[in-house]
């Protein structure tokens, strides 16, 4: 199957193994079932295989468990990723089918969060907020730009003392054109 970085992320399991995996996480698929609840076996496994196949996954190590082969996986630093070009060049449906898939992996992971025996969402930062911002497009791409400078710096964190993984996941679009005769803000 010859698929492009765009179209294996756009599908909920998938993206949601490489939430798994991320970090520098090393896991074998019987722990990515384990993580990933309402997930059948089956289908973790033909994901995981899909994605190493094409270049998102490698073998960090095998053992042999009860005479079968046992693979732990990890995310390859070098893996295809869904640029600005793609991107660009994704269609309205593309979109759509991602920001689905992007939903459905939110759901999915608070559920599984919240089912956990731990789980305290005040104790533990959880938000989940909205909120409007009126941007022109060089406002747009300085609030862009100052995103990404405060998280870059901790996409190096990887799995550590004291550390959770956490999912954040801004979602930014115009809400509405604004009308013709809509004043200028005070």
């Amino acid at each position: 199957m010859d698929l492009d970085a765009a179209d294996l992320l756009l599908h909920p399991v998938r993206l949601r193994v490489v939430h798994a995996l991320a970090g520098g996480q090393v896991l074998t698929t019987s722990q990515l079932c384990e993580r990933l609840s309402g997930v059948s076996k089956v289908t973790v496994y033909r994901h995981v295989a899909l994605l190493a196949e094409a270049g998102f996954l490698e073998v960090a190590e095998e053992r042999r468990v009860r005479g079968a082969v046992e693979r732990h996986y990890r995310l390859r630093e070098d893996r295809p990723v869904v640029d600005a070009a793609a991107a660009a060049a994704m269609t309205r449906e593309d979109h759509r089918r991602g920001f689905a898939a992007a939903m459905a992996v939110l759901i999915a992971e608070f559920n599984a969060y919240l089912d956990r025996e731990d789980a305290d969402p005040a104790a533990q930062g959880v938000a989940y907020r909205q909120g409007t911002f009126w941007l022109d497009p060089a406002e747009l791409a300085e609030f862009s730009g100052e995103l990404r400078a405060v998280l870059e710096p901790r996409l190096a964190n990887g799995p550590g003392p004291g550390r959770e993984p956490y999912l954040l996941s801004p979602i930014l679009f115009p809400t509405a054109p604004p009308a013709a005769d809509t004043p200028p803000a005070q």
